[in-house]
């Protein structure tokens, strides 16, 4: 599906005024990284700079989902737009979303101010990242106030996925081998707020303590320093408190005199991700076919040439090397 350039501008006066299915099909464009999506993007983007973006992950079985389901409740009950992202696992049989997020979600569906999509970990050479942050973009022009961001886990490519938000919560559990010692590095890098959910559990008030322990060595960040909250999402408990915890990391954030250096630093990160996705898709697509490729990835494998210089050689070809 691509925007032929004679309804380019209805399809963008219908995703400004918030049309959900124009915005579907709009998603669906740069999920499938499909022609016209960068018109499109170039189109929207003036548009764009309200929403405030909130990032949720965790290892599964957290409950992160139900908790982004509190979330868009409480948002939508002070009168705010959302719009939820759910970065799903691929299927091995389809390549597509599973739907389990949205299932979760089916309460939100029938409302027009909630736009809900699923979003499948593949297809995208820059990494997921990008294509979320596109479509972030796009809900953003759409009108929506907040936009929530739920990862699939904690691999490096959900923190990539993260960092394109404003806010990130990073929920853990007691009792599911969330040992707060070996929590990653890059967890505690981009943690602003980190939700003990479950936490009706046995040990939850000793695993909130070792966190509250780990996070006394994080240095401040902006003047903000990492909350914890205990929340029982399928209880609904903890979620007012987490929810005056976003808004102080927000009033924080805005108030940050170095806001401008932050989003110069938010832009730069993106300007050089979508710089090294062009660069492999014009060395891939127009500089080396899908068989001279599948030859380079044996040969480095066999070791008989070195990654760099295989790198070098597919470079050359589009005049880069």
């Amino acid at each position: 599906m691509s925007a032929a350039p004679d309804n380019l501008d209805n399809w963008v006066a219908q995703i400004l005024a918030g049309d959900a299915r124009a915005l579907s099909r709009a998603v669906t464009l740069i999920e499938n990284h499909a022609a016209g999506a960068e018109e499109l993007l170039k189109a929207i983007f003036p548009h764009t700079g309200r929403a405030f973006r909130i990032g949720i992950t965790g290892s599964p079985g957290t409950g992160k989902s139900t908790l982004v389901d509190r979330l868009a409740a409480r948002f939508r009950a002070e009168g705010k737009t959302v719009g939820i992202i759910a970065v799903d696992p691929s299927s091995p049989f389809t390549g597509g979303a599973i739907l389990g997020d949205r299932i979760r979600m089916l309460r939100h569906a029938q409302d027009e101010g909630t736009f809900i999509r699923s979003m499948a970990t593949r297809g995208f050479l820059g990494g997921l990242a990008q294509a979320t942050g596109d479509v972030a973009l796009l809900l953003d022009a759409a009108g929506k106030d907040v936009i929530l961001i739920e990862t699939v886990g904690v691999g490096q490519g959900e923190i990539e996925v993260v960092r394109i938000a404003d806010c990130t919560l990073v929920v853990l559990t007691p009792g599911m081998g969330d040992d707060v010692q070996n929590l990653k590095a890059g967890l505690m890098e981009i943690g602003d707020i980190f939700v003990v959910n479950k936490s009706d559990r046995e040990g939850a008030e000793q695993f909130e303590q070792q966190l509250l322990a780990i996070l006394s060595l994080v240095s401040d960040r902006a003047g903000w320093k990492p909350r914890v909250v205990r929340t029982v999402a399928t209880q609904d408990q903890g979620t007012d408190e987490l929810m005056r915890e976003i808004a102080r990391f927000r009033a924080n954030l805005e108030s940050d005199p170095n806001r401008c250096s932050r989003q110069r630093d938010y832009w730069r990160e993106w300007l050089l991700r979508l710089l090294q996705t062009r660069v492999a898709e014009r060395a891939l697509k127009q500089g080396t076919s899908e068989v001279e490729f599948d030859r380079l990835v044996s040969d480095v494998a066999a070791r008989k040439i070195d990654p760099y210089s295989a790198v070098t050689e597919i470079l050359s070809r589009v005049g880069l090397s």
